[in-house]
C-alpha cells in the first residue's frame, strides 16, 4: 500500500509539471502574436528610451577598465572646455584673493561608452554615474578653496552622446589667488586670473584647450562688485613647465577690475584735505591766545593720525608707498608744520617782549604819560589805551621816530663797545617786532603749496 501511494503521488506531480509549460508555452505565444498584430511595435525602438534593467547594460561600463584614459597608449586625448560665469563674489585686498562660481564644462570622446541609437539621443545622468567613468581630472591651481554645490544634490550633469561624447558639467565655487599691486592704490585697475589645469596628465595625454576660444567664456551681464568695475573678461593658454613631471596644457581666465574712487574720495581725501585746511585757521587767530592755537594744532594733528592708521587697517601691509600714503602723509606734515609754524611765532614773541622789557628798563622815559599808559614799542595798543591818551597834550607824548632819535643819542654818548653791543641788540629788536608777519606769509605759502602739490599729484595719478 505505500509503494502504490507514492506513485501515485509521483504521477501526480508529473501531470502537473506537464500542464503548467504547457500553459506558460501558450501564454508566451500569444504575446509575441499580439506583438506582431499591433502597428505600434512595428516601429523602430530607441534603445535610449528603452527601459532597462541597468544604465551600465546599455553603455557597457562593467566591460572597460574606466581607470584609464580613452586611446590609452596613443594620441593625446582633446579635451574642450568653456566656462559660464556666474557671479564675482568678493575681492579682498587683505587676503589678495577672490572668490568666484562658475559652471565648469569638459568635452571629450570616449568610445568605450558609445550605444547604438537610430535617432541619435543622448542620455543624461547625475553624479552617480561620474564615479563610474573616466573624466578628466581638473583643478584650479593657486586655489586656496573650492567646492561643488550640493544643495539639493551634486550640481554635476553627465551627457553622454551615441557617438562617444560626453558633456561633463559642473557648478563650483572656487577662491584663488590674485597678486594684486597697490603702489597707485586706491586709483588702481588689478588683473586677476582662474588657471585650469589637469592634475596628473601631461601634454602627452591630456590636450587641454578652449573649445571655441575667447567665446568660451560667458559671463552674467548682471555681475558687478562695490568697489570694483568689472573692465573685461578674456581666455589665453599655454604650456606650464614641471621639472619633475614635465609639461601640461594651462587655460586661462583672466579679467580686470577696476577701482572706484568715489567712495576713497568721501571717506579718505576730502577728510584729509579738511584737516588741512581747519590747520589753517590758526594763521588768523592772534598769536596771543596760546590755548587756542594749541588745541586747534593738536586736534588736527591726531584727527591725521587716525585718517591714516584707518586706511592702512583695511589693507595688507605692503612694503612699498601706496598712492593715498603719499597723501595722506604730505597732508600730515602740512597739519604738522603749522603747529611748529605757531611755536616759532609764540617763541619770537616771548623774546620780544623780553627786549622790549630790558629796553624799558634802560630808557624809561614815559615824557608825561603814566607807565600803565605808556605804549608797546612794536606800535601795539589797544582802542580803550588810545582814548585814554586824547587829554594829553599833544607836546607831552613823543612819537616813534623821536623815541628812536633819542635812543640814537644815548648810544651815541656810550663807549664804542657798549654802543655796538646797544646796535646790534636795537637790529634784532626791529627783527623781532614784525614775528607777526610770519602768520602773514603762512597764510600764502601754505594754501599755495598744498594746492601746488594736489595739481601734481592727480594730474600724475589719475
Amino acid at each position: 500500500m505505500p509503494y502504490f501511494a507514492k506513485l501515485m503521488l509521483l504521477i501526480f506531480c508529473l501531470v502537473l509539471l506537464v500542464e503548467s509549460r504547457k500553459l506558460r508555452k501558450r501564454r508566451w505565444m500569444g504575446q509575441v502574436e499580439v506583438h506582431r498584430a499591433s502597428p505600434i511595435y512595428k516601429k523602430n525602438h530607441d534603445m535610449t528610451k528603452t527601459r532597462m534593467g541597468k544604465t551600465e547594460q546599455l553603455l557597457r561600463v562593467d566591460d572597460h577598465d574606466f581607470t584609464m584614459r580613452p586611446a590609452f597608449g596613443g594620441p593625446a586625448i582633446p579635451v574642450g572646455v568653456d566656462v559660464q560665469v556666474e557671479s564675482l563674489d568678493s575681492i579682498s585686498e587683505v587676503d589678495m584673493d577672490f572668490t568666484m562660481t562658475l559652471y565648469l564644462r569638459h568635452y571629450w570622446k570616449d568610445e568605450r561608452l558609445s550605444f547604438p541609437s537610430h535617432t541619435n539621443k543622448s542620455m543624461t545622468f547625475d553624479g552617480r554615474l561620474v564615479k563610474k567613468i573616466w573624466v578628466p581630472d581638473v583643478f584650479f591651481v593657486h586655489s586656496k578653496r573650492s567646492f561643488i554645490h550640493d544643495t539639493t544634490t551634486e550640481n554635476i550633469m553627465l551627457r553622454v552622446f551615441p557617438d562617444g561624447h560626453v558633456l561633463y558639467s559642473m557648478r563650483i565655487t572656487v577662491t584663488a589667488m590674485c597678486n594684486m599691486d597697490f603702489s597707485r592704490f586706491p586709483l588702481d585697475s588689478q588683473t586677476c586670473t582662474l588657471e585650469l589645469e589637469s592634475y596628473a596628465y601631461t601634454d602627452e595625454d591630456v590636450m587641454l584647450y578652449w573649445k571655441n576660444g575667447n567665446e568660451s567664456l560667458k559671463t552674467d551681464e548682471k555681475i558687478s562688485l562695490s568697489q570694483f568695475l568689472i573692465q573685461k573678461f578674456h581666455t589665453t593658454s599655454r604650456l606650464a613647465f614641471y621639472s619633475s613631471t614635465g609639461w601640461y596644457n594651462r587655460l586661462y581666465i583672466n579679467f580686470t577690475l577696476r577701482r572706484h574712487i568715489f567712495f576713497f574720495l568721501l571717506q579718505t581725501y576730502f577728510p584729509a584735505t579738511l584737516m588741512v585746511m581747519l590747520s589753517w585757521v590758526s594763521f588768523w587767530i592772534d598769536r596771543r591766545a596760546v590755548p587756542a592755537r594749541v588745541s586747534l594744532g593738536i586736534t588736527t594733528v591726531l584727527t591725521m593720525s587716525t585718517i591714516i592708521t584707518g586706511v592702512n587697517a583695511s589693507m595688507p601691509r605692503v612694503s612699498y608707498i601706496k598712492a593715498v600714503d603719499i597723501y595722506l602723509w604730505v597732508s600730515f606734515v602740512f597739519v604738522f608744520l603749522s603747529v611748529i609754524e605757531y611755536a616759532a611765532v609764540n617763541y619770537l614773541t616771548t623774546i620780544q617782549e623780553r627786549k622790549q622789557q630790558k629796553l624799558r628798563e634802560k630808557f624809561p622815559c614815559t615824557c608825561g604819560i603814566p607807565s600803565t599808559k605808556t605804549m608797546m614799542l612794536d606800535g601795539i595798543y589797544s582802542e580803550s589805551d588810545a582814548n585814554s591818551l586824547e587829554g594829553y597834550p599833544r607836546g607831552q607824548m613823543v612819537t616813534e621816530e623821536d623815541k628812536q632819535d633819542k635812543i640814537h643819542l644815548a648810544m651815541n654818548n656810550e663807549p664804542n663797545g657798549s654802543r655796538k653791543r646797544g646796535l646790534k641788540g636795537h637790529v634784532s629788536l626791529r627783527i623781532m617786532q614784525n614775528t607777526h608777519a610770519i602768520d602773514n606769509y603762512s597764510r600764502i605759502i601754505f594754501p599755495g603749496t598744498y594746492i601746488f602739490f594736489n595739481l601734481i599729484y592727480w594730474s600724475v595719478f589719475c
